[in-house]
């Protein structure tokens, strides 16, 4: 093998993306748990002593808890994780949230009295 090669197959080797889900500090069902009630699931973690090493302080969390859980859920992931597959499933689902909350509406009927 010549030098360039050995040098391109080198960097490919260390290149690979791995899509794992694996998990560090958050635990499995705090992943599993926010994909479907991300503020519920941010609540029990918080009173489960989970989300103390990442020192969420100030109003500025509160704010995200309780307005958009999604978003402060995806960031602890990513300060958690990085790139990794949880933040990409995470991702996923918070685009199907949008994609699907705005295109329905409900229709409301109104009842009429034939008296």
């Amino acid at each position: 093998m010549t030098v360039l090669a050995m040098m391109v197959q080198t960097v490919a080797e260390q290149k690979e993306f791995k899509l794992e889900l694996t998990t560090h500090l958050l635990p499995l069902w705090f992943l599993i748990f926010a994909l479907f009630l991300p503020r519920v699931a941010l609540a029990v973690g918080w009173f489960q002593g989970v989300l103390v090493p990442f020192h969420l302080v100030g109003i500025v969390p509160l704010l995200f808890a309780i307005l958009l859980p999604r978003l402060l859920v995806m960031y602890l992931i990513y300060l958690d994780q990085g790139l990794s597959g949880w933040l990409f499933i995470h991702v996923v689902a918070a685009l199907m949230v949008v994609a699907g909350s705005g295109s329905h509406r409900a229709r409301r009927r109104r009842r009429r009295d034939d008296l």
